[in-house]
């Protein structure tokens, strides 16, 4: 294996530092190291945090390679700094066996741009009926420990609790989709003074708001581990800030795209901003970078959606759901919560590393950057601005609602167990 000699990285940006990746570990940190036969860095003016987490991918793989698959979302993921991905389960077939999941585990492995941990979903074909086989996908190859039904919600609260109880046995969680369906039938964008504009069906933050102030207290009654997916609004942070001053076992992430953007940006009716849940108003944002802020959000989570051009260059009605993010989640929190002094780039491990690894179970990813730990590694040019350009992406799709918008921050490089995945911003 090629070892690498990282020179004068700022580790959480602090002071500068190198870096020795030797066998797959950090073999050494300090000033002026040398090593014969090592392929040199220069991080000058680069911050390295520890290999980035996405609790919330999705790979579409199997199914629907049309829009992703497996090698190229994960090409993207090392392009976004990840060394770790958590792979949601609505792909066709549904990952709701072990074989299935086991597959999606593989295919992973096979690519070699970062880990691939499967989500299992929580029901039968995701229709909320019937639990799924998740003991035997816990006991899988693929070892999995977050099941969710991620773009429906388990909303029959005898279902969720079952769920709930039943992964107790292995240390799993429920990762929920929060989303009344009864309160968002037809809805295609945030309830509020901008869809009643709009004409367009609204989606009220109380449908989101009700589902997690149930399952909390399900999760409190049953003595088990719930985690909130894609939290949305300022209600939601309140209740979930709530659920963690009683101590109990919850857990949230939040998107980057719902701390930048509004339901303003919906009077363009351009299907690029469509997605579930959708863009709230500024005042939920300002809340969602807060509770971020303060920790009672615990991380970052992209909920990368990608979706062929026919799914999306059409009208707003019609299109698909969701946006691409893996490539452009790191520069929109720096944006977001660094440049504005909310958090420090230690914040921004924690909460886009070490939290995520902890919440999915991925005990060598998250580690801190330190001697002796697993080489993963991402290196940042905090410095960099330029205006994002989805042309170059490697995700297989281009929906993303940042074409042409400046963000700051580039991916430099990428180590995955020592082994560079990104040099010089490309893949390896």
């Amino acid at each position: 294996m090629t070892s690498y000699l990282i020179k004068n990285a700022r580790i959480l940006g602090g002071e500068p530092q190198d870096l020795l990746l030797k066998d797959g570990v950090i073999a050494a940190i300090g000033t002026r190291l040398a090593e014969d036969g090592a392929t040199v860095v220069d991080a000058e003016g680069l911050i390295a945090l520890p290999g980035l987490v996405d609790l919330h991918t999705h790979l579409r793989e199997p199914g629907r390679e049309d829009a992703e698959t497996v090698l190229t979302g994960t090409r993207a993921a090392a392009k976004g700094g990840f060394t770790a991905v958590h792979a949601m389960a609505n792909t066709f077939p549904v990952a709701d066996t072990a074989g299935v999941v086991e597959q999606v585990w593989r295919l992973g492995k096979e690519s070699g741009y970062c880990d691939v941990q499967p989500v299992g979903a929580v029901t039968i074909g995701l229709e909320g009926k019937q639990l799924a086989e998740l003991g035997t996908m816990a006991d899988s190859a693929a070892s999995v420990r977050v099941f969710s039904d991620d773009g429906k919600c388990v909303d029959d609260a005898v279902i969720m609790r079952r769920a709930l109880e039943y992964v107790k046995a292995f240390g799993g969680v429920i990762a929920q989709h929060a989303q009344e369906p009864r309160l968002t039938e037809g809805a295609q964008m945030n309830e509020g003074a901008v869809s009643g504009e709009l004409g367009l069906r609204g989606w009220p933050a109380v449908a989101e708001e009700s589902i997690i102030a149930r399952d909390v207290l399900l999760a409190a009654h049953v003595g088990s581990r719930l985690h909130v997916c894609h939290v949305s609004t300022a209600g939601s942070v309140e209740i979930i800030r709530w659920a963690k001053s009683k101590g109990w076992d919850v857990t949230a992430e939040v998107t980057p795209h719902h701390l930048l953007l509004t339901d303003e940006l919906v009077r363009s009716y351009d299907p690029v901003y469509k997605v579930n849940p959708p863009l709230r108003t500024e005042a939920d944002v300002l809340a969602l970078r807060e509770a971020l802020a303060d920790g009672t959000i615990d991380a970052v989570a992209t909920d990368h959606a990608p979706h062929p051009s026919e799914d999306k260059d059409c009208e707003w009605a019609a299109a698909a759901m969701g946006m691409v993010g893996l490539e452009t989640a790191l520069s929109v929190v720096q944006q977001t919560m660094v440049e504005t002094g909310l958090m420090g780039w230690s914040d921004v491990a924690d909460r886009m590393s070490a939290r995520p690894a902890v919440i999915g179970g991925l005990t060598a990813q998250g580690r801190p950057v330190s001697v002796d730990e697993p080489a993963n590694l991402v290196l940042v040019d905090p410095a960099y601005r330029g205006a994002v350009n989805p042309d170059s992406f490697a995700t297989r799709s281009r929906n993303t609602p940042y074409r042409g918008r400046d963000l700051p921050g580039r991916v430099v490089a990428t180590f995955l167990r020592g082994r560079a995945t990104v040099l010089d911003g490309d893949l390896v």
